[in-house]
Protein backbone atom coordinates (compact mmCIF):
# COMPACT_ATOMS: atom_id res chain seq x y z
CA UNK A 1 0.00 0.00 0.00
CA UNK A 2 1.30 3.45 -0.86
CA UNK A 3 1.91 5.78 2.05
CA UNK A 4 3.31 9.23 2.56
CA UNK A 5 6.60 10.07 4.21
CA UNK A 6 6.44 13.64 5.48
CA UNK A 7 9.47 15.86 5.92
CA UNK A 8 8.82 19.35 7.23
CA UNK A 9 11.35 22.00 6.24
CA UNK A 10 11.34 24.48 9.11
CA UNK A 11 14.37 26.48 7.98
CA UNK A 12 17.36 26.28 5.65
CA UNK A 13 19.19 23.80 7.88
CA UNK A 14 16.30 22.63 10.04
CA UNK A 15 14.14 19.71 9.00
CA UNK A 16 11.87 17.33 10.85
CA UNK A 17 10.93 13.99 9.37
CA UNK A 18 9.94 10.46 10.25
CA UNK A 19 13.40 9.36 11.38
CA UNK A 20 13.88 12.16 13.89
CA UNK A 21 10.34 11.76 15.19
CA UNK A 22 10.82 7.99 15.59
CA UNK A 23 14.01 8.75 17.52
CA UNK A 24 12.17 11.11 19.86
CA UNK A 25 9.46 8.50 20.39
CA UNK A 26 12.07 5.79 21.07
CA UNK A 27 13.82 8.01 23.63
CA UNK A 28 10.47 8.62 25.34
CA UNK A 29 9.66 4.90 25.32
CA UNK A 30 13.06 3.61 26.45
CA UNK A 31 14.10 6.40 28.82
CA UNK A 32 17.49 7.22 27.32
CA UNK A 33 19.14 8.37 24.14
CA UNK A 34 21.33 5.24 24.06
CA UNK A 35 18.41 2.84 24.52
CA UNK A 36 16.29 4.72 21.99
CA UNK A 37 19.14 4.58 19.49
CA UNK A 38 19.65 0.84 20.08
CA UNK A 39 15.94 0.20 19.53
CA UNK A 40 16.25 1.85 16.12
CA UNK A 41 19.56 0.21 15.20
CA UNK A 42 21.31 3.56 15.33
CA UNK A 43 24.61 4.50 16.94
CA UNK A 44 24.51 6.58 20.10
CA UNK A 45 26.69 9.20 18.41
CA UNK A 46 24.25 9.58 15.50
CA UNK A 47 21.27 9.79 17.86
CA UNK A 48 23.02 12.37 20.04
CA UNK A 49 23.90 14.47 16.98
CA UNK A 50 20.28 14.36 15.76
CA UNK A 51 18.98 15.36 19.19
CA UNK A 52 21.46 18.23 19.38
CA UNK A 53 20.44 19.41 15.89
CA UNK A 54 16.76 19.34 16.85
CA UNK A 55 17.46 21.19 20.11
CA UNK A 56 19.36 23.89 18.17
CA UNK A 57 16.69 24.13 15.50
CA UNK A 58 13.86 24.57 17.98
CA UNK A 59 15.92 26.86 20.20
CA UNK A 60 15.23 24.75 23.28
CA UNK A 61 15.71 21.20 24.48
CA UNK A 62 13.37 18.58 23.03
CA UNK A 63 15.19 15.94 25.06
CA UNK A 64 16.21 16.52 28.65
CA UNK A 65 19.07 14.42 29.99
CA UNK A 66 19.49 13.31 33.55
CA UNK A 67 23.02 12.74 34.82
CA UNK A 68 24.01 9.26 35.95
CA UNK A 69 24.33 8.27 39.56
CA UNK A 70 23.11 5.46 41.77
CA UNK A 71 19.83 5.32 39.86
CA UNK A 72 21.62 5.73 36.53
CA UNK A 73 21.18 8.41 33.93
CA UNK A 74 18.52 8.76 31.36
CA UNK A 75 16.61 11.10 29.14
CA UNK A 76 13.03 12.10 28.54
CA UNK A 77 11.18 14.38 26.17
CA UNK A 78 10.65 17.90 27.38
CA UNK A 79 7.16 19.37 27.12
CA UNK A 80 8.33 20.99 23.87
CA UNK A 81 9.63 17.63 22.60
CA UNK A 82 6.28 15.95 23.30
CA UNK A 83 4.48 18.83 21.59
CA UNK A 84 6.74 18.59 18.52
CA UNK A 85 6.06 14.84 18.20
CA UNK A 86 2.30 15.37 18.58
CA UNK A 87 2.24 18.20 16.02
CA UNK A 88 4.26 16.17 13.51
CA UNK A 89 1.94 13.15 13.90
CA UNK A 90 -1.06 15.46 13.41
CA UNK A 91 0.42 16.80 10.17
CA UNK A 92 1.17 13.25 9.05
CA UNK A 93 -2.40 12.02 9.73
CA UNK A 94 -3.95 15.03 8.00
CA UNK A 95 -1.76 14.59 4.93
CA UNK A 96 -2.50 10.86 4.73
CA UNK A 97 -6.25 11.48 5.00
CA UNK A 98 -6.15 14.22 2.36
CA UNK A 99 -4.10 12.08 -0.02
CA UNK A 100 -5.81 8.70 0.56
CA UNK A 101 -7.63 8.52 -2.78
CA UNK A 102 -4.61 9.62 -4.81
CA UNK A 103 -2.33 7.24 -2.89
CA UNK A 104 -4.68 4.35 -3.58
CA UNK A 105 -4.69 5.26 -7.28
CA UNK A 106 -0.88 5.35 -7.37
CA UNK A 107 -0.76 1.96 -5.65
CA UNK A 108 -3.12 0.50 -8.26
CA UNK A 109 -1.01 1.92 -11.09
CA UNK A 110 2.21 0.49 -9.66
CA UNK A 111 2.86 -3.24 -10.25
CA UNK A 112 4.04 -3.67 -6.67
CA UNK A 113 1.04 -1.68 -5.42
CA UNK A 114 -1.40 -3.86 -7.38
CA UNK A 115 -0.17 -7.01 -5.68
CA UNK A 116 -0.66 -5.34 -2.28
CA UNK A 117 -4.19 -4.10 -3.02
CA UNK A 118 -5.41 -7.43 -4.44
CA UNK A 119 -5.05 -9.36 -1.18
Amino acid sequence: MARLSIRVDLGPDHRLGPGKVRLLEAIAEHGSIAAGARALGMSYRRAWMLVEAMNRGFGAALVESQAGGRAGGGARLSDLGAEVVAAYRTVERAAEEAAATALHRLAVLCPEGRSNTET
